[in-house]
């Protein structure tokens, strides 16, 4: 109430929708809401790539130091994704189509020996 009488808010219910709206706009990952009684409260994160959030989506370890190490260097290729996870070709090719398909994190740009993968949102 207090918001909208302020001016910062121009019409009721449409809160929520407006804090994911410009969380997407800014690159940060969606607000959570957690209802606690008649109120409810809302965190803002600022970096959703970081090791317990990555584990809570299912990612296995070899996942995690990929996301880490393409959120430090910008992308990694099969063979980079290889070596730092000391796997043959096929486990890595598995394990970053899961990071592109299933978990959405990763975006694929190439072909063939020149592909590389990028976080989708930073």
């Amino acid at each position: 109430m207090l918001f909208f009488r302020s001016g910062y808010v121009e019409s009721w219910g449409r809160g929520i929708s407006k804090m994911e709206e410009q969380c997407a706009i800014a690159g940060l990952p969606a607000p959570q809401f957690f209802p606690k009684g008649s109120d409810f409260l809302v965190t803002f994160r600022r970096d959703i790539y970081n090791k317990e959030d990555l584990s809570k989506l299912g990612l296995n370890e070899r996942q995690i130091k990929a996301v880490l190490y393409v959120k430090e260097k910008g992308k990694i290729t099969n063979s980079e994704y290889q070596e730092l996870n000391s796997i043959s070709r096929r486990t890595a090719t598995d394990e970053l189509m899961e990071l592109t398909n299933k978990f959405e994190l990763f975006k694929n740009t190439g072909y063939g020996a020149g592909s590389f993968y990028e976080l989708i949102a930073q």
